[in-house]
């Protein structure tokens, strides 16, 4: 609370006026956290006809745009976080990823159906293995401190995405 202080340079009261609870506000702190990554890793997506190009650029994006929140992936982290602690915020965490990974299965499931990405995909694995791996390199290229795993990672999943995805 010392920090939210300082940051708003409201008191304590000014701001429980307008989030009753600590939880309250790490809740609202967290969809708005989500709110704002996951609308710049859909940057430029509808300018991009072809879905598996689709998928490129959500990848390209998630590893070459740097997150509009400091501190990186506000669902990652609420996900280690919250894990026990917080059964709201969990739930809240959870609803987002199952967001994010419905997004990508649509993207998948549409190009499947105007035939661009290969009848046999199943869109939930490939938005699985999408997040997992950027999340995963994520959290890899924080603890090092460079980009080498999310670099790597990219290429990989572009190279999934042309030899196993794409018609």
């Amino acid at each position: 609370m010392q920090d939210i202080m300082q940051a708003t340079g409201l008191q304590k009261g000014g701001i429980y006026r307008h989030f009753g609870t600590k939880e309250e506000l790490a809740h609202e702190a967290f969809d708005y956290a989500w709110r704002e990554t996951i609308q710049a890793r859909l940057k430029n997506l509808d300018s991009v006809p072809n879905s598996v190009d689709r998928l490129k650029q959500f990848i390209a994006n998630f590893v070459e745009v740097r997150s509009p929140v400091p501190g990186g992936c506000p669902l990652l982290n609420t996900a280690v976080e919250a894990d026990d602690g917080n059964a709201v915020l969990r739930k809240r965490a959870l609803l987002a990823l199952r967001g994010w990974r419905n997004t990508l299965a649509a993207i998948v499931q549409k190009g499947i159906d105007r035939h661009e990405i290969a009848k046999a995909t199943q869109p939930e694995t490939v938005a699985t293995i999408v997040i997992a791996s950027l999340e995963g390199a994520l959290m890899m290229s924080r603890l090092e401190r460079n980009g080498d795993h999310l670099l790597t990672v990219q290429k990989h999943l572009n190279a999934y995405l042309e030899s196993s995805v794409r018609v």
